[in-house]
């Protein structure tokens, strides 16, 4: 994705199993707090390097590939940059699961390969813990093996993220349709 300005170091599709850490966060998370209004000028790097930083100051240089994003209802509120998943996915989050979403916050997510999972039951994920994304099934594997149930992401906005986001889809659709 090479001048798009969205490079990110995981400019590869979505892993479908992922294991990490989790990292809770509250009801209406706003883009603000992703990627914050200070930051914007200086490029994703810089805008990552303070993702979250208001709500939690740890998360920037503590959040590993592989990490869950928990957040409460209405995640993704406010203004409607892209930066704001584009911030989590370039620090490596494998997915951001919530009860509810900003409209324009899931489908930007969905567009830059990034995993939002409607979750009703959160309140099963605990801040700090391990646990292990199923992609396919929608599902967290807990570390006691139970299983935390999202809804599905709808097949065709998943084969989009399993291809890194909608641009890379697009190019791989091209790609196919001119083999």
């Amino acid at each position: 994705m090479t001048g798009t300005g969205m490079e990110t170091p995981r400019d590869t599709a979505a892993d479908s199993r992922a294991a990490g850490r989790i990292w809770r966060f509250g009801d209406n998370v706003d883009t603000d707090a992703m990627a914050p209004a200070t930051q914007m000028k200086g490029g994703i790097e810089q805008i990552a390097r303070h993702c979250l930083a208001g709500l939690r100051p740890e998360f920037p240089a503590n959040v590993r590939p592989g990490d869950l994003v928990v957040g409460g209802r209405h995640f993704g509120v406010g203004s409607s940059r892209e930066q704001a998943p584009q911030a989590l996915r370039h620090l490596g989050v494998a997915a951001v699961i919530a009860p509810s979403f900003a409209g324009l916050f899931y489908r930007n997510a969905l567009n830059l390969g990034l995993p939002t999972l409607v979750c009703a039951d959160t309140g099963r994920l605990l801040d700090g813990e391990l646990a292990t994304l199923d992609l396919e099934s929608a599902a967290v594997v807990l570390p006691d093996g139970s299983r935390v149930t999202c809804e599905p992401i709808p097949a065709f906005l998943l084969d989009m993220v399993r291809a890194g986001g909608l641009i890379p889809h697009l190019k791989q659709r091209l790609a196919q349709q001119r083999a």
